[in-house]
């Protein structure tokens, strides 16, 4: 009895334990800052000083409705949205083109010209802020959304290129033969084959340019004048003083406007992962 049972036990796989282990340990790295400044918006001032990472002893609700009822919180996302929506369709047409370019036309210098195109992985934009901002200036964009988000794509087309071309490689190349040979140009291929097939990449890379615009402090402080035009990394500085900062109010202010990316991270999930996982197993 005791053998028989013994026998049909299934040996403690270590190697899933591990995994389990691994990922929980990820997660909790993960979640523990931002459950911290969710329940950090729910404090006092004080009491986030004498306890900042465990439970409100009194739920401080105002903090959230003040934020969420005030016109220039809705200012910011706007702008944010703005700057972020402007800033996703923009590397999207500019990147998937190019990207369709370097996967299927052959042409002189296409590979030194794509080598070139991916350096721009190496250069932070914090690396190119002085001559950006000089740029900039010259163009008449500062004080202007376009400021923003024209310097956004440029710095964003080097990894969306990147993505997308290998997501184009790996279509049937003789789908493209037999438009070609049916009279189809290249235009029209792009635009009624390749693009419908492609939407788990594109979400991908619209996702991923969306998420780092929202969160981008730099280039707005430095393109950026007037206090209607400001993203919300920008709107945080409304609670900061002289000598003093309201910490109780910025994370919330913080909680309230990640939010937004949180949600459209989950929605957009499947897709991400799709996106980012097509081409790596070949059959």
């Amino acid at each position: 009895m005791n053998d028989t049972s013994i026998a049909g036990r299934r040996p403690l796989d270590l190697v899933l334990v591990y995994k389990v282990l691994f990922l929980a340990l990820v997660a909790a790295f993960v979640a523990v800052p931002l459950l911290a400044t969710l329940l950090g918006g729910f404090k006092t001032l004080g009491e986030l000083r004498t306890n900042p990472f465990g439970l409100p002893q009194t739920w401080e609700w105002q903090n959230y409705t003040d934020i969420l009822l005030s016109k220039r919180y809705w200012q910011l996302l706007w702008n944010s949205f703005v700057i972020g929506s402007f800033t996703v369709v923009l590397t999207l047409i500019v990147a998937s083109m190019a990207a369709f370019a370097f996967a299927h036309i052959h042409f002189f210098g296409s590979s030194m010209l794509l080598s070139y195109l991916t350096m721009g992985l190496l250069f932070p934009a914090a690396t190119a802020i002085l001559p950006l901002f000089i740029k900039v200036r010259d163009l008449g964009l500062l004080d202007n959304y376009f400021g923003v988000i024209l310097p956004q794509v440029a710095f964003s087309l080097a990894m969306s290129i990147l993505l997308l071309r290998r997501f184009f490689k790996d279509l049937p190349h003789e789908l493209l033969e037999a438009a070609l040979v049916d009279g189809c140009s290249y235009f029209a291929f792009f635009r009624h084959v390749t693009l419908p097939l492609s939407r788990p990449i594109l979400a991908t890379v619209g996702t991923i340019t969306f998420v780092h615009s929202w969160n981008s402090y730099l280039m707005p402080l430095v393109m950026l004048n007037s206090e209607q035009l400001y993203p919300w990394p920008l709107g945080i500085m409304i609670y900061q003083g002289e000598f003093s900062s309201e910490w109780h109010l910025i994370l919330a202010f913080i909680t309230l406007t990640l939010l937004p990316t949180i949600l459209l991270f989950i929605f957009a999930q499947k897709h991400i992962v799709a996106g980012l996982t097509a081409g790596a197993v070949k059959g």
